[in-house]
């Protein structure tokens, strides 16, 4: 029988409890610091169950996953990994599949292999599940679909769900592209939310829980451990944390604004984005448009706190390998002011005008599923490939944002 959810007022109760308790301390704390200074009184006498990976570390780069294991407070009986793994050892898209950690002896269930949403088998081990992982703040980031898909499982199964926030890297000021609309759901647009979706993973997963938006409506017991010291307009760097790479392809925090620069675009081709180069998503290339040409037409437009400089390179690996590209790299200046995700439309728009006949979407036929469900709805595409004009589907593009901000505003911890 499923259990009654509790309230958005009970859980505010929950979420503030953790402040009151260190009334003393000041300075910034990350969820499971926070967690670790009340002596992990949310878990006493509970079977606990970690979905983590290499990202869910504190301050000093330990992982949460040895933090629980080690305290004598804490019965950490199983783990969960998103993609990528719990120990970080897969790479990109590669199956996972339940395994033993090796170094706690606890066992591993896969959430990106044949299940990516916690079976009963699981879920029989654990009273509660923690999710502690860092986030991009970008919905296409496969992260947060894992997490929601571990609310749900929560809910089926009478489980309660632990959060330890962890700070967005963009910052929670930006919202940025549609929402989903029906039909473009997937593991890389799990939910109703735009691609920059300017929360915490916290305030997420409060806004999944209470707006109906996991599937068929459920509502799951959940908690946050939130973080002391940070505000909205914090980035990562503001924070003073090490960044641990969440994926092979953001090797630093600043990846994570270009990924949003330009990640939908390298649906189509990762090449075009970087990929293959030691710039991942901070450049935008092709193999004959000349790069003085294309950097002119980009500055042109006099984008607000973003400079395109030239850039020529031969990539290291993927299928362009070795093979003369040019293009812009993309420096961006003022990383308040930028609008993120417009910049490969504006690029597509220019590059077709400088040459007509270039047109990525040609010949990556099979390709047009991902980059839709990246945008969460197929008009982008459809319109881009009519006649390569941005400003036509600009405000379809940010239409849905400043709503979803209001809607967002109630479920803000910070």
């Amino acid at each position: 029988m499923p259990m009654e959810p509790v309230t958005e007022i009970e859980v505010e109760k929950v979420v503030e409890e953790p402040s009151v308790n260190d009334q003393k301390t000041t300075g910034f704390k990350l969820g499971i610091e926070v967690l670790q200074q009340i002596d992990f009184a949310a878990l006493k006498g509970k079977r606990v169950g970690l979905v983590t990976n290499p990202t869910g570390v504190d301050r000093n780069l330990k992982s949460t996953l040895d933090i629980l294991h080690e305290s004598k407070n804490v019965n950490l009986v199983a783990l969960f990994g998103p993609e990528h793994g719990v120990r970080g050892n897969f790479s990109a898209g590669d199956e996972v599949n339940n395994q033993t950690d090796e170094k706690t002896g606890l066992p591993v269930f896969s959430l990106y292999g044949k299940d990516k949403k916690p079976n009963r088998e699981a879920m029989d081990l654990v009273d509660v599940m923690i999710y502690d992982i860092q986030d991009i703040g970008v919905r296409s980031y496969t992260y947060i679909s894992t997490m929601g898909l571990v609310m749900e499982a929560a809910a089926d199964y009478n489980k309660e769900v632990i959060i330890l926030d962890r700070p967005n890297p963009l910052g929670c000021e930006k919202v940025e592209g549609p929402l989903v609309h029906d039909g473009f759901y997937s593991f890389v647009s799990q939910f109703k939310i735009p691609y920059v979706y300017g929360l915490t993973c916290g305030e997420l997963a409060r806004l999944l829980n209470f707006e109906g938006l996991l599937a068929n409506g459920k509502k799951c017991q959940l908690q946050v451990i939130p973080m002391q010291g940070y505000s909205r307009e914090m980035d990562f760097d503001a924070t003073g944390l090490h960044w641990v790479p969440t994926s092979p392809h953001i090797p630093n925090s600043q990846t994570a604004y270009y990924y949003a620069t330009t990640g939908i675009l390298g649906e189509l081709n990762p090449t075009l984005i970087g990929i293959g180069y030691t710039l991942p998503f901070q450049s935008l290339v092709t193999e004959t448009i000349d790069a003085d040409q294309l950097a002119n037409a980009m500055n042109a437009l006099n984008l607000a706190g973003v400079i395109f400089r030239p850039t020529y390179y031969k990539p290291y690996y993927k299928e362009m390998q070795g093979k003369e590209l040019q293009g812009v790299q993309i420096h961006i200046t003022d990383f308040k002011k930028v609008n993120l995700t417009e910049i490969q439309f504006f690029f597509l728009q220019e590059a077709h005008k400088i040459e007509p006949k270039f047109n990525p979407f040609n010949g990556n036929e099979n390709r047009y599923r991902m980059f839709d469900m990246g945008c969460g709805t197929d008009s982008i595409r459809l319109s881009m490939m009519k006649d390569f004009n941005f400003e036509k589907v600009r405000t379809i593009w940010n239409g849905e944002c400043q709503n979803f901000k209001e809607l967002s505003r109630k479920y803000y911890l910070y």
